[in-house]
């Protein structure tokens, strides 16, 4: 019985702890590409950090994450379907940009850049090859993780609803008309994501964005191991 606690415990931080460091360099990038670009607000809140427990928000990175951790484990079929949730967004004072819209599409497009660099990065050292070594094995297994997690994580802010990074930088993009019309949905952002992106297709039984991703997560993961210089061959299986 131990032995089982400790095997799931485990193998739960290998899954877990790769989306913490994603979702908290993904906000430290938001902050310091606002300081580039003149904005020290981040800074001055003391949220240009790394460390997770300062990006943590109550409801969206405990609450909720653990309610469908727990609910979905309890019931049959006992696994985990899918999980949502957001750090404490870091504060930006969009006025001090030279260009408010324009610099808060750059510093969206910070988070999800980091998120594809950081995947990149472990792509460089994950071993490719089946090993019998078991820290090796782990050590594979947690990069995959971690470099799903920054995948999916960029990928997913990537889509075009404020208050998500793709909204934002879609208000940078539209003209001013469109872009004011736009930012409106910000307010009821979250609302649409979980409506759109998770309830909806339960109720009706189609998900274009999980189908979405299931195309085009096996070509990220094979793209990012080609920019890597990295041969998967050893690990087709395994990837995804």
């Amino acid at each position: 019985m131990a032995a089982g606690v400790n095997h799931f415990l485990f193998n739960l931080a290998l899954a877990v702890i790769p989306v913490v460091l994603a979702i908290t360099l993904h906000e430290a990038a938001h902050g310091y590409a606002a300081l580039a670009l003149g904005d020290t607000t981040a800074r001055d809140a003391g949220r240009l950090s790394l460390n997770p427990i300062r990006h943590i928000d109550k409801v969206g990175t405990i609450i909720l994450p653990g309610f469908l951790l727990i609910s979905q484990l309890l019931v049959p079929p006992h696994r985990i379907f899918f999980m949502f949730g957001w750090a404490k967004p870091v504060p930006i004072g969009a006025w001090k940009f030279p260009n408010p819209r324009r610099g808060m599409a750059l510093v969206a497009s910070a988070g999800p850049l980091m998120n594809f660099f950081l995947a990149w990065l472990a792509a460089l050292v994950i071993p490719v090859a089946d090993t019998d070594s078991a820290t090796l094995a782990v050590l594979q297994q947690f990069l995959l993780y971690f470099i799903l997690s920054n995948i999916v994580l960029g990928l997913f802010n990537l889509l075009p609803i404020p208050p998500l990074d793709g909204g934002r930088i879609a208000v940078g993009l539209l003209p001013e008309s469109l872009a004011r019309i736009w930012a409106r949905l910000e307010k009821a952002g979250i609302v649409i994501v979980l409506l759109v992106v998770f309830i909806l297709p339960r109720i009706i039984g189609v998900d274009p964005v999980g189908q979405a991703l299931d195309h085009v997560l096996p070509w990220a993961f094979h793209t990012l191991f080609w920019l890597a210089g990295r041969n998967v061959g050893g690990m087709d299986g395994n990837i995804i």
